[in-house]
This record gives C-alpha cells, structure tokens and sequence, in this order.
C-alpha cells in the first residue's frame, strides 16, 4: 500500500516515537521495538504493543511472522511523513507562505547562525526554476 501525501495516516506522537525506532531499525521485532523504547520512555510493554498494534490497523507498519516473532517494517518512510506533517505546520500556521515562517523564526533568533549558514548554503545550491 502505498500513500500519497495528502492521504498518509495519521499518527500521535508516542506513535511517532515507534516510528522513529522502527524506521532507524526495520526490520525490527516487537521485543526490540520494547527494549529500545523501555530504554527511553516510562511506558509497559503493553503500552508499547498496543501503539505497534495501532500503527499496523492505521497502515503505517506491515509485518511478516517469522518463526514465532513478528517483523516490522515501515509503509511509510520517514521523509514523507516529516514532509506532510511540515506542510501541515506550514499551512496551519503560515497559510503556507513559508518565507513568514523563516522570517518569524529569524526575528524571534530561533536559527542559530549555523542553521542560516545551512539554509544559504541549501538556497545557492537549488536549481532556479526553468532551469534542469
């Protein structure tokens, strides 16, 4: 199954800290998706199944059993899901204009001059449009 942008699952945020155990992992088992996220959160083990269980039934993980343990991979990769949710941010916030949104974050000294050197470095880089 494969989304489009506009129609990738939603998805909260401790599920969103599976993901990110599961997209730097994959293909990786419950246990392992239990230890590590045992290692950094307050949560039961039940808990952490249940947010697998949820990712499975909303499509953004499929698995294979394998002997008796259950493999997880991604349907949704990672770029595309922090891509959608930046346009919603974007949109929510900036009606999409995000030369507002650079501009807010400049004013307010929320970029380091490392991240504007970055953001220059990343616009000099960028092909005008028309050109291939």
């Amino acid at each position: 199954m494969r989304f489009n942008v506009n129609n990738l699952p939603q998805i909260s945020e401790a599920e969103f800290e599976v993901m990110k155990i599961v997209w730097k992992h994959a293909p990786i088992s419950t246990n392992e998706i239990t230890d590590k996220l045992l290692q950094t959160t307050s949560w039961s083990p039940k808990t952490i199944q249940t947010l697998i269980k949820r990712l499975v039934t909303k499509g953004a993980l499929t698995y294979e059993k394998q002997s008796r343990v259950f493999v997880y991979t991604p349907v949704v990769q990672e770029s595309e899901y922090i891509g959608q949710e930046s346009n919603t941010f974007l949109n929510r916030y900036y009606d999409g204009n995000i030369t507002a949104m650079l501009s807010a974050y400049i004013e307010n000294n929320n970029l380091s001059e490392t991240e504007i050197d970055t953001l220059r470095s990343l616009l000099a880089k960028r092909p005008k449009k028309g050109d291939h």
